[in-house]
């Protein structure tokens, strides 16, 4: 694991720290893992390396989170090609943030993908709200 201070992509926030990431020594645990891809797919880790290319040499399933917000069309198909481009498994598309019903729906159809659920903008964020909406927005059984 690595620990940086700057709140920056990886490749330039471990530069800053004098550190040096090593792609190759990144390796999922046995079991569920939740993995933020910090800023996005398309962020470097390395000068070399993306994330998206680490997801591609783990071969695990992804579940690609979108907000709901102006713009989300285009960022999430264009990141579904990518992950298609690299034959990345795929179990669907998790929206968060307010209802946008049709951004939702495009995004499915034109993706030819599934519509996980939504999760809204939760205030207070804490574990309780987050195990209801979770419960009462998604169907556990799509993420196994």
């Amino acid at each position: 694991a690595y620990i940086l201070s700057l709140p920056a992509s990886p490749h330039q926030a471990a530069a800053a720290d004098h550190l040096t990431i090593d792609p190759a020594a990144l390796a999922p645990p046995d079991g569920p893992l939740v993995i933020e891809g910090a800023g996005g797919l398309m962020v470097p880790l390395t000068r070399q390396t993306l994330f998206i290319d680490v997801f591609a040499r783990w071969k695990l399933p992804v579940v690609l989170c979108a907000r709901t917000a102006l713009g989300t069309i285009n960022h999430t198909l264009l990141s579904l090609e990518a992950i298609r481009a690299r034959a990345i498994p795929l179990l669907g598309v998790a929206f968060i943030g307010a209802e946008n019903a049709e951004s939702e729906a495009i995004i499915a159809e034109k993706g030819a993908v599934k519509r996980l659920g939504r999760l809204p903008i939760l205030s207070p964020l804490t574990r309780d709200s987050l195990a209801r909406a979770m419960a009462q927005n998604f169907r556990r059984e799509d993420f196994l």
